[in-house]
């Protein structure tokens, strides 16, 4: 029963992989040089995001496989589109993305965690997701003022707004009596 199991595994993983190389291989054969190594990087990460989520689905209960598993994946992506110049702007205006993608990342690891929506995953998502926002806005410029002049004059709405974080997570993890053991 067993060895069935293992079977099948390993043709999912053999079948993967070879999709894997054939998308990877033809984005090779577009470029040369640094692309290369570029595409590979990117290609890297999409493969180790593969392989989390293998071992988040194979181990019970392993969300923390599951949130590297996403976030790997959506890194790889994103770094295959930055180097195909599908995305065509400089690295130094696209790097608030990594706290989106930490963000996006919680949201299964928390499915996976509770098997529901638990207002301690979706606060801290939301944050990330809002942190990479407003970075992303200094960072393309939208805003005439520096990030520096925002932090200098509107400190006080970061401090409010880390305590509206914490009391919605402490309000989202209150457990009934019978949950506490």
């Amino acid at each position: 029963m067993a060895s069935i199991a293992i079977r099948r595994l390993i043709a999912r993983l053999v079948f993967f992989s070879g999709l894997l190389l054939m998308i990877l291989g033809s984005v090779f054969l577009l470029g040369t040089g640094t692309f290369r190594i570029s595409v590979f990087i990117a290609f890297s990460f999409i493969i180790i995001g593969v392989l989390c989520a293998v071992l988040a689905l194979k181990l019970n209960k392993r969300s923390l496989y599951l949130f590297f598993a996403a976030f790997f994946i959506l890194l790889g992506f994103f770094l295959v589109f930055f180097t195909l110049r599908i995305i065509p702007v400089n690295f130094s205006q696209v790097w608030p993305f990594f706290s989106i993608f930490t963000g996006l990342a919680l949201f299964p690891a928390g499915w996976h965690r509770y098997g529901t929506i638990k207002i301690g995953y979706v606060v801290s998502s939301l944050a990330f997701i809002v942190l990479g926002c407003l970075l992303l806005v200094f960072s393309f410029d939208v805003v005439q003022f520096t990030f520096k002049k925002f932090i200098l004059h509107w400190w006080p709405l970061i401090v409010v707004s880390a305590g509206v974080i914490l009391v919605l997570v402490s309000l989202g993890t209150k457990g009934k009596p019978e949950d506490v053991k």
